[in-house]
């Protein structure tokens, strides 16, 4: 990182991780989940950029922010903090932390809740990114893809260009992107100057701009108003600059990484770890207790004091259709 620039870590802290439930749950969402060695994800986002930035940036929700602050004391992080009233997409998050901003400061935005492994890869992936954004570019980062997945969004790519983004595919899509070698897994992650970001969402998203911008400047040691909240549209940083500006680039990214959004990647990761499985394939998660699988191959048991899930492997998309419809029972179990 050159000493001229200053760096700004943005954590982005929202969603509850609705696939990974019973695990994950409104009072603890799965980037707070100390079960990764001891540490959550969130934890480990922080640990991961803390030799990158100058300066730490977290922006959440009132129903969150005191368990990121765990976190960061935990770390011995200071950090600037910013608490949403109520979720109004990434378009909004990330306008507060450029307002929070000075201009020529560059923004990484990243979210909290993904696992990212071969770190000189990140790293130069990072540095990458903050000289083109020193440049004036809009950055994203594209995960070069080790499989045909139907989880992540993807962006089909010509070098270092941007040709478009996809929505998550079905399957026979997601292996035609792989047979054209040019699409890229989207992390999710950015890289700009804030005032260039300001900029092109004054210009494509001028509601979003000034509603933020009033939100922003009404707030209060970082806590956002409710009511003034409540104007902004809700959109996605995607849609609502990514798709439009003409000042993206993105960085094929060669680091591993998974955004944990399923108990397959979970699954995955705990393998990758030397977390244990029978000869079927089975595997439990969250419990000490002997469990013995008959007749099952690939099968995940996840445990909790209140709820438990058995499910096939393959099915574990199918989890959030739980979660909604406990969710339309207001169940006590999503608490």
């Amino acid at each position: 990182m050159s000493s001229n620039k200053s760096v700004t870590h943005v954590i982005l802290t929202g969603g509850v991780g609705s696939r990974l439930w019973p695990l994950s749950r409104k009072s603890r969402p799965k980037q707070y989940l100390e079960i990764f060695d001891g540490k959550s994800l969130f934890e480990m986002t922080v640990e991961r950029n803390s030799h990158l930035a100058n300066k730490v940036m977290v922006v959440g929700n009132v129903d969150n922010f005191q368990l990121s602050g765990k976190v960061m004391d935990k770390t011995s992080t200071s950090y600037i903090n910013i608490v949403e009233a109520t979720p109004r997409n990434t378009a909004a998050a990330i306008a507060f932390a450029a307002f929070a901003s000075e201009p020529n400061d560059i923004l990484i935005i990243t979210p909290s809740d993904h696992i990212i492994d071969l770190m000189e890869n990140y790293n130069e992936a990072i540095n990458e990114a903050i000289s083109k954004a020193d440049e004036g570019f809009i950055v994203t980062f594209g995960v070069i893809p080790t499989k045909p997945e139907t989880g992540y969004g993807y962006i089909e790519a010509k070098g270092d260009n941007v040709v478009s983004f996809r929505e998550k595919p079905n399957e026979t899509t997601a292996k035609e992107f792989i047979a054209k070698g040019n699409f890229l897994w989207n992390s999710g992650m950015f890289c700009f100057k804030a005032s260039v970001l300001l900029e092109e969402l004054k210009q494509f998203q001028p509601d979003v701009y000034r509603k933020s911008k009033q939100v922003w400047e009404a707030s209060k040691e970082g806590f956002l108003d409710l009511d003034l909240s409540m104007e902004i549209p809700s959109i996605s940083i995607d849609y609502a600059v990514m798709e439009r500006s003409k000042k993206i680039k993105v960085v094929p990214a060669s680091f591993s990484w998974s955004d944990l959004g399923s108990f397959e990647s979970v699954y995955d990761y705990l393998i990758s770890k030397g977390h244990p499985t029978d000869l079927k394939g089975n595997m439990v998660i969250g419990c000490d207790k002997h469990t013995t699988f008959l007749g099952l191959e690939n099968t995940i048991f996840v445990y909790t004091d209140t709820a438990n899930l058995i499910l096939q492997k393959e099915s574990s998309q199918d989890v959030k259709d739980i979660y909604t419809e406990l969710e339309k029972q207001n169940s006590e179990l999503l608490k």
